[in-house]
């Protein structure tokens, strides 16, 4: 009974990302439009032309973590949370760099991603059998 359960769990789960993913197209195709026209708009406002830049990317990143979920057998690996979040502390810094206590923060929450990415490429990225929940009924 258990592993019919995780089956339709597993199936929900990919259904949702899958549909996740589509919007996540559909808006980054709709951020590049946005792009491209204030390329060609003679509006001298660049923070709104670095905002839409780092919005695309973190589409983009969301989108091809679910194409990495895909690839690594229905497991989200943690070092790219990581480097999503140092990517996103960076973007961050970028944008609103006004106040340097906050800039300070931010840069040690950087620190701290990259000394835990350091601990995890660090141990092995071997997994256990990822069915052994499995084979105990069995």
């Amino acid at each position: 009974m258990g592993h019919y359960i995780t089956k339709i769990f597993q199936h929900v789960l990919n259904f949702s990302l899958i549909t996740l993913g589509i919007i996540l197209l559909f808006l980054l195709i709709r951020e590049l439009v946005d792009f491209f026209r204030l390329i060609f708009q003679s509006d001298d406002d660049y923070k709104i032309f670095l905002e839409s830049i780092l919005i695309f990317f973190l589409y983009f990143e969301f989108i091809a973590m679910i194409v990495k979920y895909f690839k690594e057998d229905y497991h989200f690996p943690l070092r790219y949370f990581i480097y999503i979040g140092i990517t996103a502390m960076i973007r961050q810094i970028i944008v609103s760099h006004d106040e340097p206590v906050a800039t300070l923060l931010n840069s040690l929450v950087i620190l701290i991603l990259i000394i835990c990415n350091f601990i995890i490429n660090l141990t092995p990225r071997e997994r256990p059998e990822s069915k052994w929940y499995f084979k105990i009924k069995e």
